[in-house]
């Protein structure tokens, strides 16, 4: 309860003000162009987290195509986990340090315990909210040979990731009874709501959709629902349109050609990053990325650790290979960039090398090989 007074006091404070001297204009803000990064003796340095679940064995693959390619990164691996007894507030603060002095990083799945333990924010989230990482972008795309129920999807979700449900304010009031808050802001929605139409007039999109539960949620989804139509009213280039969070669902697997820009809160964000994955090939495909003003770090678009295939050789490295050239993307290495995303592209759409959630039976090893011997 001490944790939530202090949180409450805090944002007595004007809150609009504020975003007008800590976010950027249109022109330096994280949607559209990249931020000041680490680099000596010529090579880029980049943090890399291996994570929990097959995330090593996925950076395994990143490292070797990296190699094969030429890429003038330098990685600076560290081991955080919650289920490896590799987690500490030391380990945290290594981390960080990494992450500060980088400005960028690559990053496993980090996988959260159920069961409690005296802490209710988990390692994740103490790294999103010390580096501030607000805005989680994953980019859904169908990937050219490989065919699913919906073929040419190419839509975005753009999700806040710093309050709503996952803001660790949690108690049991009395016996039997857990009160669960929910953390909505008009500094953050505001924020989030800029950072998707700056995206979408950068990356040349026609639409954002903010998708929200406001009919029963009136005060905190409302909030963030007034937000985003206030800052629609900036952009009177690109449409705007509102969703309620169980239609939108529903829309995406009857219909998903209608959605170009998505964005929303927190948990809503987490649910809909999964589902529109699974539109396109699922988990091991679709990369994703997240942003501050200052750091930027970039992970699979759907977090999920795939620890029941840990040292079988089977996880699908497509999802932390494309993550890796947007990173490369980000660090203006274009060309190496194009290079191994256009290699991993060659190997889908030929379709003789495929892991098993593709339908395939090569191995991670195997898929890693074809795509550096696609390399040219």
């Amino acid at each position: 309860m001490a944790a939530l007074r202090h949180f409450l006091r805090s944002t007595q404070k004007p809150l609009w003000p504020h975003i007008s001297h800590t976010w950027r204009p249109v022109c330096s803000s994280p949607a559209v162009q990249q931020v000041e990064v680490g680099k000596l003796d010529g090579a880029f340095h980049v943090t890399m987290i291996p994570g929990d679940g097959v995330g090593p064995e996925l950076m395994h693959s990143v490292k070797e195509v990296f190699k094969a390619a030429d890429v003038p990164v330098e990685f600076e691996e560290h081991h955080l986990s919650e289920v490896q007894n590799m987690a500490s507030k030391e380990k945290l603060e290594q981390v960080l340090g990494s992450m500060q002095a980088n400005k960028v990083a690559i990053k496993g799945k980090i996988h959260t315990p159920m069961e409690y333990k005296g802490e209710l924010a988990s390692y994740e989230m103490r790294l999103r909210r010390k580096l501030d990482l607000f805005a989680n972008v994953v980019h859904v795309k169908s990937l050219p040979g490989y065919k699913t129920r919906h073929n040419n999807l190419d839509l975005v979700i753009i999700r806040e990731q710093t309050e709503g449900e996952y803001s660790s304010l949690e108690h049991e009031s009395v016996s039997g009874v857990i009160a669960c808050l929910k953390i909505i802001t008009r500094e953050k929605s505001n924020r989030i709501a800029k950072f998707a139409f700056d995206y979408a007039t950068k990356k040349g999109r026609a639409k954002v959709t903010a998708v929200h539960k406001a009919n029963i949620m009136k005060l905190g989804d409302g909030l963030f629902l007034q937000c985003c139509k206030e800052v629609a009213e900036l952009y009177p280039k690109i449409q705007f349109d509102t969703m309620i969070i169980d239609n939108c669902c529903m829309q995406l697997v009857q219909n998903p050609y209608q959605f170009d820009v998505l964005v929303m809160p927190n948990l809503y964000g987490n649910i809909i990053d999964n589902l529109a994955a699974g539109l396109v090939g699922g988990a091991g495909v679709v990369p994703g990325e997240s942003y501050s003003s200052e750091y930027a770090v970039f992970e699979t678009g759907a977090r999920h650790p795939f620890a029941q295939a840990v040292g079988r050789n089977i996880a699908n490295p497509t999802a932390m290979l494309l993550s890796a050239t947007n990173m490369l993307r980000h660090l203006n290495l274009e060309y190496h960039s194009n290079l191994i995303s256009d290699a991993v592209k060659k190997v889908i759409k030929q379709g003789k090398v495929r892991t098993t959630d593709m339908g395939g039976y090569a191995t991670s090893l195997d898929y890693t090989q074809a795509v550096i011997s696609n390399l040219n």
